[in-house]
């Protein structure tokens, strides 16, 4: 397998770390290394397009910059992620779902998945570059436990709008502002149409075209730090302009489709629910969002979840969760609702290994009806980093 944007990128990053290897006797160096691989074992039991498993995995080198630690300037960040993609897309092949069972299925790809930097001046912070969209928006904590995409990002959006996330980010621009201690805006624009890997091979060739219109994002979030009865609360909105893309048939012909301005809002619910001095922990997770039914064909979603923590005695850092995610699409196939359990165990502090069932009812991610899937994910995980 050839990933040559990674190797490269990993010679440049260590050799710049070996570069402040002698100052970082006397401070903490300003470059944070890390690096991590998901790996994950997949096998459809029945339904769906076709019975059968494969193999896919994703290898992040990932470092991160600090102008304050270096000497330069208080509160500048520099990030970069380099990603690699590789092997089956269950999805595609074997399920037909919509919603994409594994939140790292992408196909064979070396690309750069951000790029950006960030100033913090008092409690304003302002994010320029290549960035992931939901790094920072619609994002859930509880729910990112799940392997099924619909948990990092709801299908009424990913599914509707060329979004700016995994695997294909695009340029944009972020203001957070902190109100007080435990509320927060944010607000960014985007790039609304990133050039697709089949033109953008590494996305690191970016244009910005006044036919592709532009992406919005707002969001309020308040954090409660109860001891007991911790809770995340977020409400959102955005809006995507007209835009025009043109594409190429069979025969190699343009064609040039038009799309209408969209538009829609969300919540995202993080709650504790219960809380032990054992460490023993339940909590949950809720999600929502709706849009236009005349323009969009996936016009709302629902996702819930529990998770629960620290189960044995021994294994404080495991946990067990079950989730339902459910997207209301209005086609002839109709709507599709996947439930999942899973259950994450953590062996040290680098490797973790997570084996996930899924029970996809009515698969809508193709043009045929197809039948409902039971399947199973072994899914696993190692992470490094130069942190102290």
């Amino acid at each position: 397998m050839k990933i040559p944007l990674l190797k490269t990128l990993i010679i440049i990053l260590f050799t710049i770390e070996m570069a402040f290897a002698q100052a970082d006797t006397i401070k903490k160096s300003p470059f944070l290394l890390e690096a991590s691989y998901i790996g994950e074992v997949f096998y459809n039991f029945k339904g769906g397009i076709k019975t059968g498993g494969t193999y896919l995995g994703m290898a992040n080198i990932m470092i991160n910059f600090d102008t304050e630690k270096a000497n330069f300037w208080k509160g500048g960040e520099l990030f970069i992620n380099a990603t690699n993609t590789h092997g089956g897309e269950p999805s595609a092949l074997f399920i037909g779902d919509y919603q994409i069972a594994s939140n790292i299925e992408a196909g064979n790809f070396s690309f750069l998945q951000e790029f950006w930097f960030k100033q913090r001046i008092k409690n304003i912070s302002m994010v320029i570059g290549l960035q992931d969209l939901c790094v920072e928006f619609l994002a859930s904590e509880n729910a990112n436990l799940f392997l099924n995409s619909s948990c990092g990002t709801h299908s009424t959006i990913s599914g509707n709008l060329p979004l700016p996330i995994f695997p294909l980010t695009a340029l944009g621009v972020q203001l957070h502002y902190n109100f007080m201690e435990n509320l927060f805006f944010k607000t960014a624009i985007f790039d609304s149409v990133p050039e697709d890997f089949s033109i953008n091979k590494h996305n690191v060739q970016w244009k910005l075209c006044k036919d592709d219109g532009f992406l919005l994002f707002s969001e309020l979030s308040y954090y409660n730090n109860s001891t007991t009865y911790s809770g995340t609360y977020k409400l959102g909105g955005y809006y995507h302009n007209q835009y025009v893309i043109t594409k190429k048939d069979k025969t190699s012909l343009p064609i040039t489709e038009n799309y209408p301005q969209n538009y829609g809002i969300y919540l995202t619910v993080d709650q504790t629910l219960l809380k032990k001095l054992s460490g023993k922990e339940l909590s949950s997770f809720l999600q929502a969002s709706i849009k236009p039914k005349n323009i969009n064909e996936n016009w709302y979603y629902i996702g819930f979840g529990l998770n629960y923590k620290s189960m044995f005695k021994k294994r404080t850092n495991d946990i067990l969760g079950i989730a339902v995610v459910h997207s209301g699409i209005n086609n002839d196939i109709g709507s599709e609702t996947a439930i999942e359990l899973t259950y994450k165990a953590q062996l040290g502090e680098n490797f973790f290994i997570q084996p996930d069932l899924q029970y996809i009812i009515n698969p809508a991610g193709t043009d045929t009806k197809l039948k409902n899937c039971l399947l199973a994910f072994l899914r696993f995980g190692i992470n490094f980093s130069n942190k102290q």
